[in-house]
């Protein structure tokens, strides 16, 4: 049988030092969404420097992923991982089954979007993905996380997407998931 292949990247940097960061948005989300729906336990994948969880769902072929090379360099393993899955078929057929699900600072704390074609933004795994597959054309699923009181140039927000989650930001951050992954699902 030929399945769709569905292909979901959530980005964000590996190690612990990182866990429950702004930016790692992407990997909290699919962590959440392997969790709702049955995924087997995440496998570390060293020919794609990735961790990686695969199922049948809704008669679709779905590949979780969480890119282990930093986020800046995250076009790397999303390539190897697109090119082994999909090998003799045209990039543009195989960037329709593909999702990207990252923070973005241009969008307050919490709030969504779903976009497609879209530039960076000044995001650098976003760049890397899309200076390394030479495409801008896949879907993404943007977390904001833009401080409610940030005036732009007044501070680094680089500074501010690395700092673990408040007590108080830890609603925002569980209601964002919760929107990312209906975004997940409306999208399949």
């Amino acid at each position: 049988m030929n399945r769709t292949k569905i292909l979901i990247a959530g980005l964000g940097n590996p190690g612990q030092e990182y866990d429950n960061t702004w930016h790692n948005f992407g990997f909290l989300t699919i962590d959440e969404f392997q969790r709702q729906n049955g995924f087997p336990d995440f496998i570390v994948s060293q020919k794609f420097h990735a961790l990686i969880s695969e199922k049948i769902l809704d008669d679709k072929k779905i590949t979780l992923f969480k890119p282990q090379t930093f986020m800046n360099e995250s076009g790397k393993s999303v390539k190897s991982l697109l090119t082994n899955h999909h090998n003799k078929i045209a990039m543009a057929m195989l960037l329709r089954g593909f999702i990207v699900i990252h923070d973005d600072v241009d969008l307050p704390k919490g709030k969504i979007r779903i976009s497609k074609d879209k530039g960076t933004a000044g995001h650098k795994g976003i760049d890397s993905i899309i200076k390394t597959l030479k495409s801008k054309n896949f879907g993404r699923i943007r977390i904001g996380v833009r401080p409610t009181d940030y005036v732009p140039g007044s501070r680094s927000l680089n500074q501010f997407v690395l700092k673990k989650f408040t007590k108080n930001e830890r609603k925002i951050v569980a209601k964002a998931i919760k929107d990312a992954n209906e975004a997940i699902k409306m999208i399949l």
